[in-house]
C-alpha cells in the first residue's frame, strides 16, 4: 500500500516515524476482545444451563463488542500506526465513523439495558422470570440497537461531507454532532445506570436487613386484639372470623398475654375467644395444606430464591460502575471539551489514550459479566482445557 501522503516527497517515505506502540497494544486488544466475546456467545448458545433471560443481554453486549473489534479497531489501529494519517478514501472513513459511533453506543446502551434488567430482578423480583425470555427484555435489546443506529446514521448519510475537508484525517467533522452523539451515547445512559445500580444496592441491603428483622416475636393481629378487648367488656365471645398475619402460628400464641381471657370465668360448652381463634387458625392452616394458599407460598419462596441469587451481585456492583466510568468518562469529557473549549490545548496523544481506553472496555466486559458467574467459569474451563 502506498504510504506517501499528499505534499510529502517520496524520499521521506522511509523516514516516516511509525507508531509501533499502536501495534503492540492494538493487536493483543483485538484478540482478547474477539476471544472473550466469542466464548461468551458460544457458552450461552451451547450450554443449556446458561440459556437464561439475563444472559441474552450478555450476548447482545458481546455481539456489539465483537463487531467493534472486527470492523472498527483494525482500521483505527492502522491509522494510529501511521501517526494519525488517513490514507484510505473518505467514504471508508465515513463508514468507519458510523460503525464506531454505532457500536460504541450499542455497547454502552446494552450495559444500560443490563442494569435495567438487574434492577427489575432485585427490586421487583415477583415480576421477573429468570428462565423465560420476555417481551420486555426483547424490547430492551431491540431499543438499544435501534437507538444506536439512529444516533450514528447521520454520518453515513453525508453529515461528514463538509467543504474543505482534509482527506488525510479521519474524524467527525461536525462539532454539533460530537455533542449530540456524546449526550445520547454517554451523558444520558450513564446517570440512568448509576441510578439503577444505586437502587439495586439499596434493595439488596433492605432485603438483608429484612431477613434479619423477621427473626423475632410475631405481632398480635389487630382484629384479634380488638376481639379480646370486646370479650373483656361484654363477657361474650365474638363470632367473627379472625385472620392472622403470615408470621403468626398456633405455637406463637403462647407468647400473647392471656390476662383478658383468664379474668373471665370458664363456661362449660362455650368456647372462649382464644379457643375460637385457635380453631380459625387451625382451619386456615389446614386449607393451606390442601392447596388454598399454595400460590402465595410459591411467590414467597420464589422471592427468597431471587433475593439469595441477586444478593451476590452486590459484590460486583462497585466494579461494574468503576470500570465503566474509568473507561468511558475520560473519552467523552475530552471530546466534548475539545469542541466547547476552542482555547484548550488538547494534544493528539491524549485523544489517542482516551480512545484506546474506551475500546478497552470491550475487553473487560466479558470478564466482569461472566467471570463472577460460576456457570460461565465452569464452561470456560471445560472449553479451554478441552475437558469432556
Amino acid at each position: 500500500m502506498d504510504l506517501v501522503t499528499p505534499g510529502r516527497p517520496p524520499a521521506e517515505t522511509h523516514l516516516k516515524d511509525y507508531n509501533y506502540l499502536a501495534l503492540v497494544l492494538g493487536v493483543p486488544l483485538i484478540l482478547v476482545i474477539i476471544l472473550g466475546n466469542v466464548l461468551v456467545c458460544l457458552s450461552v448458545l451451547t450450554e443449556r444451563s446458561l440459556k437464561t433471560a439475563t444472559n441474552y443481554f450478555i450476548i447482545s453486549l458481546a455481539v456489539a463488542d465483537l463487531l467493534l473489534a472486527v470492523l472498527v479497531l483494525p482500521l483505527f489501529m492502522y491509522s494510529e500506526f501511521l501517526g494519525g494519517i488517513w490514507t484510505l478514501s473518505t467514504s471508508v472513513c465515513d463508514a468507519l465513523m458510523t460503525m464506531d459511533v454505532m457500536l460504541c453506543t450499542a455497547s454502552i446502551l446494552n450495559l444500560c439495558a443490563i442494569s435495567v434488567d438487574r434492577y427489575i430482578a432485585v427490586v421487583i423480583p415477583l415480576k421477573y422470570n429468570r428462565n423465560q425470555f420476555s417481551l420486555r427484555q426483547l424490547g430492551l435489546i431491540t431499543a438499544s440497537w435501534v437507538l444506536s443506529v439512529g444516533v450514528a446514521s447521520p454520518v453515513i448519510f453525508g453529515l461528514n461531507q463538509v467543504p474543505g475537508r482534509n482527506p488525510n484525517v479521519c474524524r467527525l467533522e461536525d462539532e454539533r454532532f460530537v455533542i449530540y452523539s456524546s449526550i445520547c451515547s454517554f451523558f444520558v445512559p450513564c446517570p440512568v445506570m448509576l441510578f439503577l445500580y444505586y437502587g439495586m444496592f439499596r434493595g439488596l441491603r433492605r432485603w438483608s436487613r429484612g431477613g434479619r428483622s423477621r427473626v423475632g416475636h410475631p405481632t398480635l393481629p389487630l382484629n384479634l386484639s380488638q376481639a379480646l378487648q370486646r370479650t373483656k367488656v361484654t363477657g361474650r365471645p365474638e363470632k367473627e372470623a379472625y385472620t392472622t398475619s403470615a408470621g403468626l402460628s398456633p405455637t406463637s400464641l403462647s407468647t400473647i398475654s392471656m390476662t383478658s381471657v383468664t379474668q373471665q370465668p370458664a363456661v362449660e360448652g362455650v368456647k372462649g375467644p382464644m379457643t375460637t381463634e385457635m380453631d380459625r387458625i387451625s382451619d386456615r392452616r389446614e386449607r393451606v395444606r390442601r392447596g388454598d394458599g399454595l400460590m402465595k407460598t410459591r411467590r414467597s419462596r420464589s422471592r427468597s430464591r431471587v433475593s439469595g441469587r441477586e444478593r451476590k451481585a452486590m459484590k460486583v456492583l462497585p466494579m461494574v460502575v468503576v470500570v465503566f466510568l474509568a473507561c468511558w468518562m475520560p473519552f467523552f469529557i475530552i471530546h466534548v471539551t475539545k469542541v466547547l473549549c476552542s482555547s484548550c490545548n488538547i494534544s493528539p496523544t491524549l485523544i489517542s489514550v482516551v480512545t484506546w481506553l474506551g475500546y478497552f472496555n470491550s475487553a473487560v466486559n466479558p470478564i466482569i459479566y461472566t467471570a463472577f458467574n460460576p456457570e460461565f467459569r465452569k464452561f470456560f474451563q471445560k472449553l479451554l482445557c478441552c475437558q469432556t
